[in-house]
């Protein structure tokens, strides 16, 4: 009698144990995809722009801001450019700060040609506080920059290009019309190493307009840090 009990409670207690594994198994799971959701949105400032911004043959409106050095910069100062090549770029995110040095060798190569390096800093202060104004000015200094870094402090001209990203290209061609938007995207294959990269984007972007050729590859995705602004 007792072996006939035996039977029957040891496949009851084994089911039992099981269920409450598999329940410490299903719990742990939940905990950790909750975990990885928080990581994610550690960041709760990083607001993902939402907004058309400017497409391909789009003529970009002009602008005035203020560079590193106190002077207002427009592109119309430029009179003798051919285009230009507006980055949106930060002094913190590492894509930004590992695009440093192809960001000064693409104004080293093409400013010469026509077309100059504008960057500008769509980021606010207030929600990524190592993006003020005085720590740009440090930035150009300690990075070398040969060219214009302009802070948005209206955050309005990212918005109205429709930057979502640091670094994001837009490479803008001077025609009869206005400055008309000929290439949208990243710098090129490989924005976390500048060793590695395969195709150069912007630079045979520029280089197929310098030749009175069409872009091959007129828009690619800006991978990057989203622009940091204040949650509406």
């Amino acid at each position: 009698m007792k072996t006939q009990i035996f039977k029957i409670v040891l496949p009851l207690f084994c089911i039992a144990v099981l269920a409450s594994c598999q329940e410490k198994v299903s719990t742990t799971a939940v905990e950790n995809v909750e975990t990885t959701k928080e990581v994610a949105l550690a960041d709760t400032k990083e607001v993902p722009v939402k907004t058309k911004g400017y497409g391909i043959g789009d003529v970009a409106a002009d602008f005035k801001l203020k560079d590193v050095d106190g002077k207002m910069v427009s592109l119309s100062d430029y009179k003798d450019a051919k285009g230009f090549i507006v980055i949106f770029t930060c002094n913190t995110c590492p894509f930004a700060v590992a695009s440093e040095e192809r960001i000064v060798a693409l104004d080293t190569e093409y400013k010469a040609k026509g077309y100059p390096v504008i960057a500008i800093n769509p980021n606010d202060p207030e929600v990524q506080p190592d993006d003020t104004y005085e720590l740009m000015q440090a930035k150009a200094k300690e990075a070398g920059f040969t060219f214009p870094y302009l802070y948005d402090s209206s955050n309005s001209v990212y918005a109205t290009y429709g930057a979502t990203k640091t670094p994001h290209i837009y490479l803008l061609n001077k025609e009869d019309k206005g400055n008309v938007v000929k290439y949208i995207g990243a710098i090129d294959d490989n924005v976390r190493n500048g060793d590695a990269v395969k195709d150069r984007f912007l630079a045979n972007a520029i280089n197929e307009l310098l030749a009175g050729k069409e872009i091959s590859v007129k828009e690619t995705k800006a991978i990057g840090c989203s622009v940091k602004q204040k949650k509406a």
